[in-house]
């Protein structure tokens, strides 16, 4: 019994050191042992840019939706190549006539359906040969549409997803040192074959390949392996900048995450992410690796903490008692009312893992709604 104990803490144990440590090594060293370096994308002839839709979808966006639309008119690309559409989901407040007054060239009053659909709708009047996305208190730098469309000269590409930056305003929130990590790992991906997940702040796809997916479903987890499972790449173009401003709390982004958690969810179970069979293995590899792993750590983290705590308890030596103290620790440093670095990352660490597990009882319980609200804190008028 005691060494079923240890093998299942060393199981789980080595799962979750393999989705953090392991799978992102693996890369690197690939890249490392074969030479990769990032493909050299050269810029599009003035006369050759394809023309554009940047599609907005707006709910309750009246402070920074003007910034918005004035940053989009604003970006290095022929205007008469570019179609601005902003597409209300049934918004409340003033954002559509904010939209209108800024010179949006479309606006869209849709019945409240939820940002997919929102987006869905506005693609069925785009009129160009690339649709871009972005979220209403994103701003992008001047050439970053330029930058984002040059990446589809490539014919196996069917979605590309930029950078973007968050800005912290005087929060302890952590994710901005996620997600330099998490940039880092796609642009590796990329290389590898394609990106996991992208972002809604900045992405692109060609108006021909658009996928209408389940409403409650979004596109940053659905589409790049949606695409890949129709014969397309899904990239990242780490030159295509974005700046949006994060939750400031680590408990306002564990919220955050747990209602992204309720839709990630359900396109795990039912949308087709385990689907590695349709998939090259090249890719398969990187979906187990970084989502597959990534969606289970928190059940992992449960049975290695059991499976610790019987080892000791069945009489399990210094080293069992060692992995104990260290799991302790973890627990304790994210509970601690410390504001130093390390200890902020640890309760950053833990409260985003345990909101994957909320995330499903949330959607198991009572489904996972279309509908979406704006962050708290994460709109603000100076910012687009």
């Amino acid at each position: 019994m005691r060494l079923l104990a240890a093998i299942g803490f060393w199981l789980s144990a080595g799962l979750l050191v393999f989705a953090q440590v392991g799978y992102p090594l693996s890369l690197w060293l690939r890249e490392r042992l074969l030479g990769v370096v990032p493909p050299d994308v050269p810029p599009v002839p003035e006369a050759d840019l394809p023309t554009v839709t940047l599609v907005v979808a707006a709910y309750r966006e009246e402070d920074v939706i003007a910034g918005k639309v004035a940053n989009a008119l604003a970006l290095d690309y022929p205007r008469e190549k570019l179609q601005v559409i902003v597409s209300c989901d049934g918004s409340p407040d003033a954002t559509p006539a904010r939209a209108r007054e800024a010179g949006a060239d479309l606006v869209l009053e849709n019945p409240r359906g939820g940002k997919i659909r929102s987006q869905d709708l506005a693609v069925e009047r785009a009129t160009g040969e690339i649709v871009a996305f972005s979220d209403a208190n994103a701003t992008w730098e001047p050439d970053a549409l330029r930058t984002l469309v040059a990446r589809f000269a490539d014919p196996e590409v069917g979605y590309v997803c930029g950078d973007v930056t968050f800005v912290n305003a005087g929060g302890d929130n952590q994710e901005g040192v996620y997600w330099r990590y998490e940039m880092w790992l796609r642009a590796m991906e990329s290389r590898l074959h394609s990106v996991t997940g992208g972002n809604g702040a900045i992405y692109a796809t060609r108006r021909d390949a658009y996928v209408v997916v389940d409403p409650v479903m979004g596109h940053d987890l659905s589409f790049p392996f949606t695409f890949v499972q129709h014969g397309h790449r899904a990239v990242y173009e780490p030159a295509a900048r974005a700046q949006e401003l994060m939750v400031p709390s680590i408990e306002g982004e564990a919220a955050r995450k747990r209602r992204m958690m309720s839709h990630a969810w359900a396109i795990v179970l039912r949308g087709g992410l385990l689907r590695l069979d349709r998939v090259p293995p090249r890719y398969a590899y990187a979906l187990f690796g970084h989502r597959v792993l990534r969606y289970a750590s928190p059940f992992l983290h449960l049975k290695a903490l059991a499976a610790n705590a019987l080892w000791v308890g069945l009489g399990g030596g210094l080293l069992a008692r060692l992995c104990l103290a260290a799991q302790a620790a973890l627990l304790g440093s994210a509970l601690a009312p410390v504001r130093s670095r390390p200890f902020l990352i640890a309760r950053y660490y833990v409260g985003t893992t345990a909101s994957i597990a909320l995330g499903l009882l949330d959607h198991l319980r009572h489904g996972t709604e279309a509908g979406w609200q704006p962050p708290e804190g994460t709109r603000s008028t100076t910012d687009a």
